[in-house]
């Protein structure tokens, strides 16, 4: 059986971190902002964690 391909859109979105997490970027920062509030763009601006929930199907779309 062949190699699996990695998603590549996915690996464009996901990183690893050092202890095995992926880490994602939060969604609603990239246009339509004159709306939302300082605070809110500023929490957009961090980064999070993949759900535990979601990593089974991230993990298998990065090959990992």
């Amino acid at each position: 059986m062949p190699k699996m391909k990695t998603h590549r859109a996915a690996a464009k979105r996901f990183r690893r971190t050092a202890t095995g997490k992926l880490k994602r970027n939060k969604a609603n920062k990239s246009h339509i902002l004159a709306k939302k509030s300082r605070k809110r763009k500023r929490r957009l601006r961090k980064s999070s964690l993949v759900a535990p929930s979601d990593m089974k199907r991230v993990k298998r779309m990065l090959g990992l």
